[in-house]
């Protein structure tokens, strides 16, 4: 076991390698505790927020299905967007974000928890809530294609392990959205304070 070193990692330099608005990915140098210097890439991403639209039965969630060109497929997932507007706190952007996908405003928002996606390669943060008391609006309004395309499918909580086990439902936010979704809605977990 290695002893506690009183050094800390240190960020010394920092360059752009590429920039394509909503993501940069950038080139750290670092100085390392043990004096090793070393050269590590990062992508430099807005932010996002996911949300777990709970429908008016409490026992399912509204679900989108969505082309994602990263895996080339259709994938199931809660509605989730960029921190994109400049000043905009994140429940705004859980509110729009749940206006254009998926056609509904909602009553009251509980935060439910704050994360990295992916912090070995990326630093995204998440914000991630449940939306309840749904409203319905004058429907999606998708701002891009894949948007445009996706569709809404209802999913019950009941439903949520075996779709995980088949591989069914594969991604990451929304398995952890679901799942502390279904444990706020059972009592057994709290929330985030706001």
């Amino acid at each position: 076991m290695s002893q506690r070193q009183d050094r800390k990692f240190t960020i010394v330099r920092s360059d752009t390698v590429a920039d394509v608005g909503f993501l940069k990915l950038t080139e750290e140098r670092v100085d390392a505790p043990d004096g090793e210097q070393l050269t590590r890439y990062v992508v430099r991403h807005l932010g996002a927020v996911v949300v777990v639209p709970v429908d008016e039965t409490g026992d399912a969630a509204l679900l989108v299905r969505q082309y994602r060109v990263a895996t080339d497929g259709d994938l199931l997932e809660i509605p989730a967007g960029k921190r994109d507007v400049d000043g905009e706190p994140p429940e705004e952007t859980a509110r729009r974000e749940l206006e254009e996908e998926i056609g509904h405003r909602p009553g009251r928002l509980v935060k439910l928890a704050e994360f990295y996606n992916s912090p070995g390669f990326c630093d995204e943060y998440t914000h991630l809530y449940c939306a309840l008391e749904l409203e319905a609006v004058d429907g999606p309004r998708g701002v891009n294609a894949e948007e445009r395309a996706m569709s809404v499918e209802r999913v019950p909580f009941a439903d949520v392990d075996a779709l995980v086990a088949s591989g069914r439902l594969c991604d990451a936010k929304s398995i952890i959205g679901l799942e502390l979704a279904r444990r706020y809605l059972a009592g057994t977990y709290p929330g985030m304070p706001t």
